[in-house]
């Protein structure tokens, strides 16, 4: 008895030493408040773990000179809130008006320390729970079938205190430098250490490993006090103009490429970083040469015997020795903390920096574990932008709705309308939804149909990449098919080796729409939901498997796709097609016409006319929709037919009032067999 009790004691014990939360989130960035921020407005139990005193940590030292390449356009021309987001890039997503970037900021490009103060505000405003000064430094599984994901996570911090949660939520973002190791790499100097104080380079020549932002933000800080600056990378240059990819150098940080092309001694060269070697010289010049040649030499020479490339070719390009060499590499996730238990791997080929994700954001390995914000740009690297502020903050919203119908039974956001209003919902979103305008090709709104197309439900920026799994990942259904409604860029508009400003590089006319180039809604229309074996089959470079029907909205130079003829007329009938269906709004002197002379009313007359509801039409309105081509323009008559009704008459619908018949008797015409 007492070694039961004993034992007993030890597992209450052991149990007391973990503190339990449903959720928990490592890291308090951008993506672990943006998560905390709807984790709080749903009521859920979470903390946020942060390392540091405060939170943002990344942004007090990164950038290094300081400077966002985030855009802040504080003027758009309109008021709508929606729509401004698309061109503001820092702010999270919440209720409160205040936390805005552009009440802190008025720079188009904004300091480093304004985020800083932003995102400081943004977690004590909305009292978000945030315990700093907590670095977690282990991560493992706790099987338990009585979880939520057949496991708990178990968490452990610097000073040995144990947490426990359901579901984790990992937002520690990418803060480990990348370094290629090479001889002689230990003279290289880090981007994450070199000296910001443009006088420490005056006169000095310098060579740069990189060719990201990061790597022309430091030439752009020093081009002119140095003798001059060679930039050495794998690859060539990508200009974020041409790829359309946010992450690729901006127009803010190239000033080198000025300079290179117009030969004032700065350059740019290609080749492999790991087939490098340094050797540094008694006068302390660091000169490069190639691996190789240290590889052969005969190793108790001096270093005066090494071969250099210049010694076989005297035009070498980097034949002239460097003062200083600035790694420039950027920065890859951080698996040191999390078990094997785990198996957190990290991604292939150029995403190895990043952890393996599903489209829905879940680690392939474990279930519950989530990766939130620039550690999870896997799902649209080098192609949307959902490893900066202004993508993850959606797919962070994202990723909670899921959570919210796999673990509470909560539904994802939907609006059900009357097929009447299809047309019209679509034109509104892709006019203003800022989501599907950031996170174009990866976040999509869904329309689903209801029974006979008398109705449909709207889902607003639900990740395409799991569109099979729709139904079991938010609760709705989709028996009578669907539309999805995406923004695309023109299939071979975008590259690096692509010439954007070619002639004639965007069209204008609604047949051609097809071939546009620039971002522009795509709606496809699916009979049924598509199956994983269609998505896993898609063409490489396409969003989503091919459709039963395509539509293209021409794009537009305005962005501003409400063009009666260019951008609606060309949907509705696309939607009516599909649907075979007439989605036109008809007065209600149509809809009495149409009652004795069609087999079929159009919806809007079902759902108006026939329910005593509608638009009431008058001559003006009668003449206006004439002279604009809507209507046939009849001289209208009386009944009898025996003579023009005068200009005056007190009009076509007070006739109507008078002489029509009740609405009730005809309602055997829409509910017989016809219907």
């Amino acid at each position: 008895l007492g070694l039961a009790l004993y034992t007993g004691s030890l597992c209450v014990a052991s149990d007391a030493a973990f503190l339990y939360h449903d959720y928990c989130i490592i890291g308090a960035g951008p993506s672990g408040l943006q998560a905390a921020y709807f984790l709080q407005q749903a009521g859920r139990d979470y903390l946020v773990f942060e390392r540091s005193h405060a939170p943002g940590s990344f942004f007090a030292l990164y950038p290094r000179h300081r400077k966002l390449i985030s855009i802040n356009k504080r003027y758009t021309g309109k008021s709508n809130s929606e729509f401004n987001l698309r061109h503001d890039w820092n702010s999270l997503l919440s209720h409160d008006r205040r936390l805005l970037f552009r009440r802190y900021s008025h720079d188009f490009f904004p300091d480093a320390d304004t985020m800083v103060h932003y995102l400081e505000d943004f977690a004590s405003l909305l009292k978000l729970r945030i315990q700093y000064n907590t670095a977690i430094v282990h991560v493992t599984l706790e099987r338990d079938e009585q979880a939520w994901n057949g496991h708990y996570f178990l968490l452990t911090d610097q000073d040995r205190q144990n947490y426990k949660c359901s579901s984790l939520l990992v937002a520690t973002g990418m803060w480990v430098p990348n370094v290629v190791n090479f001889p002689g790499s230990e003279y290289v100097e880090g981007y994450e250490t070199v000296s910001i104080n443009p006088e420490d380079f005056a006169g000095q020549t310098v060579l740069i490993l990189g060719r990201g932002n990061s790597a022309f933000e430091t030439a752009e800080n020093i081009l002119g006090v140095t003798n001059f600056i060679h930039m050495v990378s794998r690859s060539r240059v990508h200009l974020s103009w041409a790829t359309h990819y946010v992450g690729d150098l901006r127009a803010i940080n190239n000033g080198l490429l000025d300079t290179y092309q117009l030969k004032s001694l700065d350059g740019l060269l290609e080749g492999d970083l790991e087939d490098l070697a340094i050797i540094k010289d008694k006068k302390g010049k660091l000169h490069i040469t190639l691996r190789f040649y240290l590889e052969n030499r005969n190793t108790s020479a001096g270093i005066d015997s090494i071969t250099l490339p210049q010694d076989e070719l005297d035009n070498f390009a980097t034949r002239a020795p460097y003062d200083r060499v600035i790694r420039c590499l950027g920065w890859k996730f951080d698996f040191s903390i999390y078990n094997r238990s785990l198996r957190m791997m990290p991604g292939k080929g150029n995403k190895k920096k990043y952890p393996q994700i599903k489209p829905n954001y879940e680690s392939r390995s474990t279930r519950g574990l989530f990766v939130l914000g620039t550690a999870s740009h896997s799902v649209d690297f080098r192609k949307s932008a959902g490893g900066f502020i202004h993508g993850f903050r959606y797919t962070t919203r994202a990723i909670h709705r899921l959570l919210e119908n796999r673990h509470h039974g909560v539904p994802w956001p939907s609006t059900v309308y009357p097929i009447t209003q299809l047309t019209n919902s679509i034109i509104k979103r892709v006019n203003e939804a800022s989501g599907l305008y950031q996170m174009f090709s990866v976040l999509a709104d869904i329309v689903l149909l209801r029974e006979n197309a008398t109705a449909f439900e709207y889902l607003e920026e639900y990740p395409v990449g799991v569109l099979a799994e729709l139904e079991m990942q938010t609760g709705r259904k989709a028996p009578s098919g669907l539309f999805v409604i995406i923004m695309e860029y023109g299939r071979n508009f975008s590259g690096a080796d692509k010439d954007v400003f070619y002639y004639n590089r965007a069209v204008g006319e609604a047949q051609h729409a097809w071939q546009s180039n620039f971002l522009h809604p795509v709606i496809y229309y699916y009979k049924r939901l598509p199956t994983e074996r269609e998505m896993s089959l898609r063409p490489p470079d396409w969003p989503l498997p091919r459709p039963d029907a395509v539509h293209h909205i021409v794009e537009d130079f305005l962005t501003d796709w409400t063009a009666p003829n260019a951008h609606i007329l060309p949907l509705r009938r696309f939607l009516e097609n599909c649907l075979g269906t007439d989605l036109r709004n008809f007065f209600a002197e149509s809809c009495f016409l149409f009652a004795f002379t069609r087999q079929k009313l159009p919806p809007s007359c079902l759902q108006g006319y026939m329910r005593m509801q509608g638009l009431v039409g008058s001559e003006g309105l009668r003449r206006h929709a004439a002279e604009a081509g809507l209507l046939e323009d009849h001289t209208l008559t009386d009944f009898s037919g025996d003579r023009p009704l005068p200009d005056n008459h007190r009009g076509s619908q007070d006739l109507l009032r008078d002489r029509v018949i009740p609405v009730h008797p005809l309602q055997h015409l829409v509910n017989g067999k016809d219907e």
